[in-house]
C-alpha cells in the first residue's frame, strides 16, 4: 500500500511540473505594431549607437516591416484555420514577396548606416537567422518524436 501511495504521488508531482512548464511555453506578451518597433529601435540603437536622424529614418522601416510581418502571420493563421495548404504559385509569390521585402530593408539601411554599423547590422542579421534556423530544427525534431509517440501507442 505505501508503495502504491508513493508512486501515485510521484505520479502527480511529474505532471504537475510538466503542466506548468507547458504554461510558460509561448506566453510571450503581445506587442502592439508601434511597440515592436520601438522596441526593435531602441535595441539597434543599443547595437550599433545608433544617432537621432539614423533613428527616424529606421523608424518607419520597422514599422512597415512589422506590418507586413502581421498580414502574412494573419493569413497563415487563415489558412491553418480551413485547413487548406498554398498551392504552389501561391508559396512562389509568398517567396518572392518575402525577398523582395528583404532586399529593400537591405538597401534602406545601408543607406542610412555608415559603412561600420552596416558591417556589424550584417552580422547581427546573420546570427538572427542562425538562431531562427536552429530553433525551427528543434521544434521540428520535437514534433517528429510526438508523431513517433502517437504511432507507438
Amino acid at each position: 500500500m505505501k508503495k502504491l501511495i508513493s508512486i501515485f504521488s510521484l505520479v502527480i508531482a511529474f505532471t504537475l511540473t510538466a503542466e506548468a512548464q507547458k504554461k510558460k511555453i509561448g506566453k510571450t506578451p503581445k506587442f502592439t505594431i508601434e511597440q515592436n518597433t520601438e522596441l526593435a529601435v531602441k535595441q539597434m540603437t543599443l547595437a550599433l549607437d545608433l544617432s537621432e536622424k539614423q533613428q527616424s529614418q529606421i523608424r518607419p522601416l520597422f514599422k512597415d516591416q512589422a506590418e507586413k510581418k502581421k498580414v502574412a502571420m494573419n493569413n497563415r493563421a487563415e489558412m491553418r484555420k480551413k485547413r487548406t495548404k498554398p498551392s504552389t504559385d501561391e508559396i512562389y509569390k509568398m517567396k518572392i514577396a518575402f525577398l523582395d521585402n528583404q532586399i529593400a530593408m537591405k538597401n534602406n539601411m545601408k543607406k542610412i548606416l555608415d559603412k561600420e554599423q552596416f558591417e556589424k547590422y550584417e552580422k547581427m542579421t546573420a546570427n538572427k537567422k542562425k538562431k531562427e534556423k536552429q530553433k525551427m530544427e528543434k521544434i521540428a525534431k520535437m514534433k517528429k518524436r510526438k508523431l513517433l509517440e502517437l504511432e507507438e501507442n
